[in-house]
């Protein structure tokens, strides 16, 4: 529970964080992750995923919404898919702490997890 409490933590701060654009995309996009954070915050993850999926195609250059869908995937244990935005989403934005928190703890759970199932 408390994972995800920080999750939507970090949600929120990046869109807080992400600068409005007055682009038609952008601005499309930038309402899908409104509404994907919405619905995550009510624990519909496979919903914030497809809104998520669809800013990204609106928008690709889009680093907070790959950071979400990576919280998301995460969050519903698609790890592959998660770790691929997550770095996605560095790519996009190599300077966003909050994106580097999140793939750093991701990676840390989830190598931790693969030790655990290996012995």
């Amino acid at each position: 529970m408390s994972r995800t409490l920080l999750a939507l933590g970090v949600v929120a701060l990046l869109f807080a964080a992400s600068p409005a654009y007055a682009d038609k995309p952008r601005n499309e996009a930038k309402a899908q992750v409104d509404f994907g954070i919405t619905v995550a915050q009510k624990g519909l993850w496979r919903e914030a995923i497809f809104r998520w999926k669809k800013a990204v195609e609106l928008d690709p250059g889009y680093a907070a919404a790959w950071n979400n869908l990576a919280i998301a995937y995460e969050h519903e244990g698609q790890f592959e898919s998660a770790r691929d935005a997550y770095e996605k989403a560095i790519k996009l934005d190599p300077n966003n702490n909050f994106i580097h928190q999140n793939y750093d703890f991701f990676k840390e759970i989830n190598d931790r997890a693969k030790r655990g199932t290996t012995r």
